[in-house]
């Protein structure tokens, strides 16, 4: 029919890898412009939230199309790069678009509530206030409030500097009419900015490096810990600004947002802007619409943030790139880093890849010339790098864990004033329960296998039993449920049993155990280095520790329990080991105070501890590059992991084996390029009472692997045995549990 409007092609928030046609709400036609609105629309006895992802021919006469409910924006959410860099990603990752684009939105937005208002709000005396002050009681919080806002109105933040629990004394006053909340610019918040320390010349040359890019250029920045990376990041984002741009800064943990927005607000001069799932829904959605309506001209964010609207951007940094929180490991698996430099090349902006223990991959690229490799290799201002050595505990008694010659070394530390951190990488009071008397160990029902048990951690003091796998819970049994002994006995240590040491033996100053148990409540890991601050006292926890934390007056770091992680069959295990255990040690010796490093082992001469103690990260990687290049792992070949469970053992292997049919299929004569290893079962077999396996797919060239997933994908959604099982695909993937 001629002129007949266009359909809606509808991206819907579903496991299914296919667009959704309707007709346009019959008093709102479809446009072209349309691409990238959220729109209602009716989806069997439900109602959805989706996005239209095109515009497609009118239907036939006869067709039988729903009509959509409504358009929910007047303009669409998602346009020019977004939308195109998020379309890229669902053909990378093999997911529904639909899935995509969702995962892309912020909660409340998913939901279909309207882009949020972005303005700060502040507090002024009324003309009522101004009058009845003098006859407010002194030094009552009301009086103290009305004073703050008699010398000038100010905006919440910074009452929220100037005056504690003031919002019970604003509410108190806005009842009697004598102040009152008014709407400001968010432009209007930001402090005016401080300056720096001067830089060091390598430093200069980073920030020189970044001024003279031109368009899309990847950096790697490589720099030491304590070495002054943030400052470099700070330089880059001022010029960013100066030229009228956006800056978007990733970070890998909540808990350092905190610690780098202070810094961040009070050098730049403008109001910088979190997205991280600390934040409540409202607070997500409100940093997000910032964004897309070009307010936000920082922001700084955990992994989600990589999807934000940068209509003016400028910069992307990536601090601690190689940190494994960048990957989702459920729903998309995508990773933020390697997003970020796809949306970098498409906006055409540079972007800045941070870390003292670079991933292979990304040194690798830098090596061959994809990165500008920028280096600093000594610390910032007078600070020198720690010493370290390494503490050899065979045949040593040991009390919880701890050598007596790590704890006169703590002992001495605390002493001389200074901090100490212990780094034990395993929460809880100890990873298992056992009987003293038959051998019997504490399992997890839902986790173990006939072959393979999953242990239950002790937690609580020895109270309860934990499976960090599926979380499951229940109390330490009063005896052994195969013999009747009372001899049961926690083995080996966790963060809970050395905090009960450290807390005997250190009674003169404060121990705070950080680790997830620990910082579970908002803002809870910055309450407790706050609660430490500069005095003398012990730090304990786990890899939290090891994250860009900026300790001024460590001078100890104990390194325990890391023998476990020298051996495992996984490729990656070594670098992140390495990696762990570089970032770790350069928390100490950051100021004026010389560090010292102490790992405690009982294998002293592994190859790994020796080539990090005498030749540093960038010998590490020099030798597990090569041995990476001769095995055929990755960066040297792609990989794509097929995973499946269900409550049946047979399943998921019998639909892995279906699959294995489609790629090579889809493979044709040119199998050869493509190496598919299993169905075998999962390292970890069952989780949370499902049976898993998986199935590798490998090949030298990526593009000759993504051809071979296209091609087989829609057969693995088709197939009988996909109905009976939980399925998804990994691309690059990082574990391999």
């Amino acid at each position: 029919m001629t002129g007949a409007p266009p359909i809606l092609r509808v991206a819907l928030p579903l496991p299914l890898p296919q667009l959704f046609d309707y007709r346009a709400p019959e008093a709102a036609p479809a446009r072209h412009e349309d691409a990238g609105r959220r729109i209602r629309v009716p989806f069997g006895s439900r109602e959805l939230v989706g996005v239209v992802a095109a515009l497609g021919a009118p239907d036939a006469p006869g067709t039988e199309l729903r009509t959509a409910l409504g358009w929910l924006d007047e303009a669409p959410m998602f346009h020019g790069e977004l939308l195109a860099s998020l379309e890229w990603l669902a053909r990378y990752v093999h997911a529904p678009l639909g899935e995509v684009l969702a995962t892309a939105l912020p909660a409340a937005l998913r939901r279909g509530e309207p882009l949020p208002a972005t303005h700060a709000w502040a507090w002024r005396l009324t003309e009522a206030g101004a009058t009845a002050l003098s006859g407010l009681r002194k030094g009552g919080r009301p009086r103290r409030f009305a004073d703050l806002l008699a010398a000038a109105p100010r905006d919440e933040g910074a009452l929220d500097d100037a005056m504690e629990a003031w919002r019970a004394a604003a509410r108190a006053l806005d009842k009697r009419g004598l102040v009152e909340r008014f709407a400001i610019p968010a432009s209007q918040v930001a402090p005016a900015p401080q300056p720096g320390p001067d830089l060091n010349p390598e430093q200069q040359a980073a920030v020189d490096a970044l001024r003279s890019a031109q368009g899309f250029t990847p950096h790697l920045l490589e720099g030491v810990t304590g070495s002054g990376k943030t400052e470099v990041y700070l330089h880059a984002i001022a010029d960013c600004l100066a030229r009228g741009r956006q800056a978007l800064v990733l970070v890998p943990e909540i808990g350092l947002t905190p610690q780098m927005l202070g810094r961040f607000r009070a050098r730049l001069g403008v109001p910088v802007h979190a997205l991280h799932s600390g934040l409540n829904d409202t607070e997500r959605a409100r940093a997000w619409a910032a964004a897309w309506r070009g307010e936000a001209r920082v922001l700084v964010g955990t992994r989600s943030a990589v999807f934000v609207p940068l209509p003016h951007a400028g910069l992307i940094v990536v601090d601690e790139e190689h940190d494994g929180s960048y990957k989702q490991q459920d729903g998309i698996r995508y990773h933020a880093r390697d997003f970020a430099l796809v949306r970098g090349k498409a906006l055409d902006v540079p972007v800045v890849l941070g870390s003292a223990t670079p991933s292979l991959e990304s040194l690798h690229n830098a090596r061959t010339g994809r990165y500008r490799h920028l280096s600093l290799t000594r610390r910032a201002g007078e600070a020198l790098p720690p010493r370290v050595h390494v503490l050899d505990v065979r045949k040593r008694p040991l009390d919880a864990g701890l050598a007596p010659e790590l704890l006169q070394a703590m002992r001495d530390a605390v002493d001389a004033g200074g901090q100490v951190l212990v780094f034990k990488n395993r929460r809880g009071y100890a990873p298992v329960l056992v009987c003293h008397d038959c051998g019997w160990s504490a399992q997890c029902r839902r986790c173990s296998t006939t072959t393979k048990g999953a242990p239950m951690t002790v937690h609580g003091g020895g109270r309860r039993l934990q499976c960090h796998h599926c979380g499951a819970r229940r109390p330490v049994p009063q005896a052994c449920p195969d013999c009747a002994s009372l001899a049961l006995q926690p083995q080996g240590t966790g963060t809970e049993r050395l905090e009960e040491l450290l807390v005997q033996r250190f009674r003169d100053v404060p121990v705070v155990r950080i680790d997830r148990g620990s910082t579970r409540r908002k803002d809870a890991l910055q309450r407790r280095f706050d609660a430490l601050g500069r005095q003398p006292g012990v730090l304990v926890g786990t890899q939290m520790l090891a994250k860009g934390h900026d300790l001024p007056n460590l001078t100890l770091v104990a390194v325990v329990g890391i023998d476990e992680g020298l051996f495992s069959a996984d490729f990656r295990a070594s670098e992140k080991l390495a990696q762990l255990l570089v970032q770790v040690s350069g928390r100490a010796g950051r100021s004026d105070k010389p560090g010292e490093v102490v790992l405690q082992t009982h294998h002293p001469d592994h190859p790994l501890l020796q080539t990090l103690i005498h030749g540093g990260y960038r010998a590490f990687a020099d030798e597990e590059l090569r041995q990476r290049e001769a095995a055929g792992f990755p960066p040297f070949a792609h990989v794509a992991l097929l995973r499946a469970e269900a409550k049946a053992a047979a399943a998921p292997v019998d639909f892995l084996q279906a699959a294995r049919d489609a790629l090579q299929a889809a493979a044709g004569a040119r199998d050869g390029e493509l190496l598919l290893h299993g169905p075998v079962p999962a390292p970890m077999p069952r989780r949370a009472g499902m049976h898993r396996a998986q199935l590798m797919i490998e090949s030298v060239d990526r593009r000759r692997l993504h051809a071979v997933l296209d091609g087989a994908m829609p057969e693995l959604y088709a197939v009988p045995a996909a109905r009976r099982v939980r399925w998804s695909l990994d691309v690059d993937p990082v574990d391999f549990y």
